[in-house]
């Protein structure tokens, strides 16, 4: 169980137009159509990312060793999730998520399309 620092930065190669910046030094911003959707901290192996309230609210009560809250903006919570104690599929689908939270619509469509999401 766990995903490597490594194998979530190719997870979000099949993202489309997602770029990522520096923070500062200890993270680094995940993007698309520079609106931030997450951050990865490779050093404590921890990705923030975006999430509507009740989904951060959800996690964080039901697995607190994997998730925690890292703030709230408007209509979305955003949460942090230890890599080493999540499995891939979950992590990808979050980081889906979190894309298609900030994206654009006619991106979000186009992959939602090639992956078959509600479907």
């Amino acid at each position: 169980m766990g995903v490597s620092v490594e194998e979530f930065l190719e997870l979000l190669d099949s993202l489309p137009e997602v770029r990522m910046s520096d923070g500062g030094g200890s993270w680094v911003a995940l993007k698309v159509h520079d609106k931030g959707f997450g951050y990865l901290w490779e050093e404590t192996e921890t990705v923030g990312l975006k999430a509507t309230i009740e989904e951060q609210l959800a996690l964080v009560a039901e697995r607190p060793e994997v998730f925690e809250i890292q703030f709230t903006a408007g209509r979305f919570g955003w949460v942090v999730v230890h890599l080493d104690r999540i499995e891939m599929d979950e992590l990808f689908e979050l980081t889906a998520e979190a894309w298609c939270l900030t994206a654009p619509k006619s991106l979000v469509a186009a992959f939602e399309e090639a992956h078959k999401i509600g479907q």
